[in-house]
């Protein structure tokens, strides 16, 4: 079997005990391809971000960058700025076939919380060894807002796979003509290229901005902020903006894409070359995005940007970001959108689901 593994297969690798947790892990964690993991009951407050290396567990190393405990158990808040490690309630046991690639949920990159996962004897951020065998760890940086969470929140999700399924240029186009992947002509190069949408219809509002200032944002209340006390409007009468160095921006893609059953999309960082700018911090899409069947026809890429060493001037339709398409196993028996809770189905230019809608 080669491809992203749907949510049937994660079922049974619970079932089959190589998926773990601490506590029973539930349905409503398991996406057409993809898990939810949650925080377990403690953080650690370490001095800086690192990963645990080859040989060495990041409880080890958590004992030389240290600096203090917090107990989540009744609630806590992980402060701006700071770095923090979480222990997941989720552990693996995988098959020496089956790999798997973590994120952020669409949720947690909306409000700048760059969250990423760790493992024992790991090199890298965010991607798990095919066969690795231990515990998983939430490395959860805040960098716009102080945020208040609790035990079994979900802020990070994995995705399991087998082989490489990744499509190549000529697939994705062939794709394309079969399926429209977006709406118009695709720049297809190394993935599927998309551009931001800064002349948005009947406004000139394109964006918002994150205040550098801010309350608590409580994890758990939804639709109860007003998103005037946290983000300023951006606005553009010419096409273009300018921004800032250090500033997080939520802006939306000019292209409505499209994920059809069969497949599952990652949003992968665009090149340097274009611009000191980071596009993303939640890059997972799940079959049914954007997709007719699923209910969502015309869904945008709501992208997170973050501005480097230099102001840089980004103008409507230049290309920003790519998606790498990957086949499924086998078709997901849910789809994004269709009968479960998927809050960006159908979306635009949308905040996380924390803020009311004015």
């Amino acid at each position: 079997m080669t491809g992203v593994l749907p949510n049937q297969t994660i079922a049974q690798m619970i079932a089959d005990s190589e998926i773990a947790g601490s506590r029973p892990i539930g349905t409503d964690q398991i996406q057409p391809a993809s898990l939810d993991l949650r925080l377990g009951t403690t953080a650690y407050r370490v001095r800086a971000s690192f990963l645990a290396g080859e040989g060495a567990r990041v409880i080890d190393r958590l004992r030389e960058f240290e600096m203090h405990r917090v107990d989540l158990s009744d609630g806590a808040v992980l402060e701006k700025g700071c770095v923090y490690v979480v222990p997941l309630m989720e552990s693996l046991a995988l098959p020496e076939d089956v790999h798997a690639v973590a994120n952020a949920k669409s949720s947690t990159g909306r409000l700048d919380l760059l969250t990423r996962t760790i493992t024992d004897g790991g090199t890298e951020f965010d991607r798990i060894a095919p066969g690795y065998c231990g515990a998983l760890y939430a490395e959860i940086c805040p960098r716009s807002f102080s945020v208040l969470v609790r035990p079994g929140m979900r802020l990070n999700q994995i995705r399991f796979g087998a082989g490489n399924a990744v499509l190549s240029d000529a697939e994705l186009t062939d794709l394309h003509a079969e399926t429209p992947l977006v709406d118009g002509s695709a720049v297809i190069d190394d993935g599927l290229g998309f551009s931001v949408d800064l002349r948005l219809p009947d406004t000139t509002l394109v964006g918002y901005r994150a205040k550098p200032h801010t309350g608590v944002i409580d994890l758990e209340q939804i639709g109860h902020y007003d998103p005037r006390a946290y983000w300023e409007e951006v606005h553009s009468e010419n096409g273009q903006i300018i921004l800032d160095p250090g500033a997080f921006y939520i802006l939306v893609s000019r292209e409505a894409v499209t994920i059809p059953p069969n497949y599952a999309a990652e949003m992968a960082p665009f090149l340097a070359m274009v611009g000191e700018f980071r596009v993303h911090y939640a890059g997972f899409f799940d079959p049914g995005f954007g997709h007719d069947a699923a209910g969502g026809a015309g869904s945008r890429g709501v992208l997170e940007v973050r501005c480097h060493e230099a102001p840089f001037v980004l103008e409507h339709g230049q290309i920003v970001g790519r998606l790498i398409y990957e086949r499924m196993a086998e078709q997901p028996t849910q789809l994004y959108g269709a009968g479960i809770a998927s809050n960006y189905q159908g979306q635009g230019l949308k905040l996380s689901k924390h803020f009311r809608t004015l």
